[in-house]
């Protein structure tokens, strides 16, 4: 599965040819030219590492940097900036980055040290092998089975797949594109007809529980809502 970045960079230049670079690379790549862009991106949209800008218009990296951590607390963080006093990467470092790179930058440093943080991430990241409480339902995806009360239901490799993204991400807007990509690998009308499939399955499967639900964001994608992560 590609890696998906949030880039946030207003200089139209410079974010062009990291781009550009970056998806040579495989990554899939989000931009945005400022920060309040990149508040409402973050709403709605999960990502496996993010590079900030400081200097950005409207709203700064470093905002941005703190309204990931409530959200997120693990997703790597990398600030690109002109500034270089210890002051200022000392900061940046406690709101919770993990790395500052000054400018200008290499891409080949760029793209060294985000695949040595997300090599990071895979390896400190959690494995699943302990139930997770969705609600009322207990959720064990290495055996593939969804149980309430003692009734336990088998669930198909990719049915497990598509409800273990959902339970990572709770009550966040997950992009259509995003889980066609991750689960199948790409984007197109059949998948999308399968992804639907799927969905009214785990619907049907998770009933018993009111609070639970799969609600259907028009034009966008789709938000698990559970009343609490596990």
């Amino acid at each position: 599965m590609k890696a998906h970045l949030l880039y946030v960079e207003d200089d139209a230049t410079l974010s062009f040819v990291t781009r550009d670079n970056l998806s040579l690379q495989g990554y899939e790549i989000t931009h945005c030219e400022d920060g309040l862009q990149a508040l409402d991106v973050i709403k709605h949209d999960t990502f496996d590492l993010c590079i900030l800008d400081v200097m950005l218009p409207k709203i700064d990296g470093y905002t941005i940097a703190r309204e990931i951590r409530k959200i997120n607390q693990d997703v790597p963080i990398i600030f690109l900036t002109a500034k270089s006093l210890k002051e200022d990467k000392i900061h940046g470092l406690k709101l919770g980055a993990d790395d500052y790179i000054t400018k200008p930058f290499s891409i080949e440093e760029l793209i060294l040290k985000i695949e040595i943080f997300l090599r990071r991430s895979k390896i400190t990241q959690p494995k699943v092998t302990h139930l997770l409480q969705l609600g009322a339902y207990q959720f064990n995806y290495p055996n593939l089975s969804l149980t309430i009360e003692a009734e336990s239901r088998q669930l198909t490799q990719k049915e497990a797949d598509l409800l273990q993204l959902f339970a990572v991400s709770p009550n966040v807007v997950l992009k259509r594109a995003t889980i066609l990509e991750r689960l199948w690998g790409e984007n197109d009308y059949f998948m999308g007809r399968s992804l639907d499939v799927f969905i009214s399955r785990l619907r049907k499967y998770l009933q018993k529980d009111q609070e639970l639900k799969i609600e259907n964001i028009h034009g966008v994608g789709f938000k698990f809502v559970c009343p609490s992560k596990y």
